[in-house]
């Protein structure tokens, strides 16, 4: 993930030759970003793929990319994240904000881009005429920030535009939006330093008080999960289509004729050798003194092949820190240290994932915050903890001994986070106090209702 910086910027009237400026480099990465997600569709290198005429060229595809992507997803962000207060504040109002912009499937959406193309981003912002923030992924291809030159790199601007052609004028136009900290700017900007720019309407306000356009990266550089494995998986079906066309060559064999011609016409023989070797597969030998015949084969080194695709695919699966979970190892009986083992690499980039997204997270957080804020709806968003869940089988009755092990030495509720089918440990601490109220109170047996002074 390319960060882009200006040094002087005005939120009020941005520059257009600036923002044309940037969206020009931008587009030469976006070209980049389109091969990866043309992987990830399965649109191989190997499907251009040329051989001589009538030489076998089947183009076999094995989707890796889909592979890496959809597992490292999945293992991230399957899982609804959760949150909690450490300082003990009410939340439900965000709750319940995030339910209703139905930020899990945003949160999905952001792991599988941010897995492919290295970084995904975020808008959020007010859905006209109603008073709810709303939020929605915004394809990579067409988005960037815009940072000061500081070392701090602050946030300047978001922008999310997109390429309009005019083939009648050989015009190409960019319709922009450009996000500050407190107006959102809807721009067209024409592709040329020498032309005059249009004129645009006032900016709207947005009062969320950042850039409403959130990066999420994927890791320290911004690279795909399977961005740096393209010449490993091209190799992997350049080998698996000539396995194909080697199969097909050896039925495709060449029977040979010694010491006569299938034809009386020897001009005519002569004539059609040529087209009989190509489509009837037939070579004749006629001068030969003995006569017989057989077929011509080529020898296939299916064990030789074999070891190479599983080296390939080894080297595939360890440098994306992805398990096989085809493997016998992870078999339904394997033990949780068996199967996190297994996954020990995947989680380690997870743990990278994680830090990075919880980032951009506490700055979604602040702007839901400050808009309930606008509604008299007060939520510090200090305290506010993300938590996130993997989305690995879970051996519940171990994990129930453990809890029952550390109880009255570990809070309540953190051996209630350990437990995967407790969503929400606030609620279920209430729900136990409510319960252990209702069993201690005694029935009332005498007019008098002595157990009453019981109740608590």
């Amino acid at each position: 993930m390319i960060k882009f910086t200006v040094d002087n910027f005005d939120e009020a009237n941005p520059n257009k030759q600036t923002i044309l400026k940037l969206i020009q480099q931008h587009r030469a990465i976006s070209d980049h970003m389109q091969e990866l997600e043309a992987y990830y569709n399965g649109h191989h290198k190997i499907e251009t793929r040329q051989r001589s005429h009538n030489a076998p060229n089947n183009k076999v595809t094995i989707n890796w990319a889909k592979y890496i992507t959809d597992t490292a997803t999945g293992y991230f962000a399957a899982n609804p994240i959760t949150y909690t207060d450490t300082n003990g504040g009410d939340i439900t109002p965000l709750l319940q904000a995030f339910d209703r912009a139905h930020v899990d499937d945003v949160d999905a959406d952001n792991a599988f881009e941010a897995s492919q193309n290295g970084a995904a981003y975020e808008y959020v912002y007010a859905a006209e005429g109603e008073a709810e923030l709303q939020v929605r992924n915004l394809c990579a291809r067409n988005t960037f920030l815009i940072y000061d030159t500081s070392i701090e790199e602050r946030e300047l601007a978001g922008v999310y535009y997109r390429v309009i052609h005019d083939d009648e004028r050989d015009l190409t136009r960019y319709v922009a939006t450009v996000c500050t900290a407190n107006y959102i700017h809807e721009i067209n900007i024409l592709d040329g330093t020498d032309v005059t720019q249009p004129a645009d309407g006032e900016p709207r306000r947005h009062y969320l008080g950042e850039v409403p356009i959130i990066a999420y990266a994927n890791n320290h550089n911004g690279i795909g999960d399977y961005e740096q494995l393209i010449p490993l998986i091209d190799a992997y079906n350049t080998l698996m289509s000539d396995r194909v066309n080697d199969v097909q060559d050896f039925v495709d064999a060449i029977l040979i004729i010694y010491g006569t011609l299938l034809s009386d016409d020897t001009d005519e023989a002569k004539d059609g050798a040529k087209q009989a070797l190509r489509d009837g597969k037939l070579l004749e030998f006629p001068d030969k003194q003995s006569m017989g015949a057989e077929w011509l084969t080529r020898q296939l080194d299916e064990n030789g092949v074999e070891i190479l695709q599983k080296a390939i695919a080894k080297d595939i699966l360890r440098m994306a820190y992805v398990p096989d979970f085809s493997d016998e190892s992870f078999a339904g009986n394997a033990s949780g240290v068996a199967i996190a083992y297994k996954c020990l690499l995947l989680e380690w980039a997870t743990k990278t994932k994680e830090r990075y997204y919880r980032k951009g997270l506490r700055k979604r957080i602040r702007m839901f915050c400050r808009f309930l804020g606008l509604k008299q709806l007060m939520v510090n968003p200090d305290g506010i903890v993300p938590h996130f869940a993997r989305a690995l089988p879970t051996n519940v009755a171990e994990t129930a001994q453990i809890v029952a092990t550390l109880s009255g030495k570990v809070s309540q509720r953190t051996l209630l986070q350990q437990l995967p089918f407790v969503e929400d440990p606030d609620a279920e601490i209430k729900a136990l106090k409510n319960e252990a109220v209702v069993h201690q109170q005694p029935e009332n047996t005498d007019d008098q209702g002595a157990g009453d002074a019981r109740l608590f």
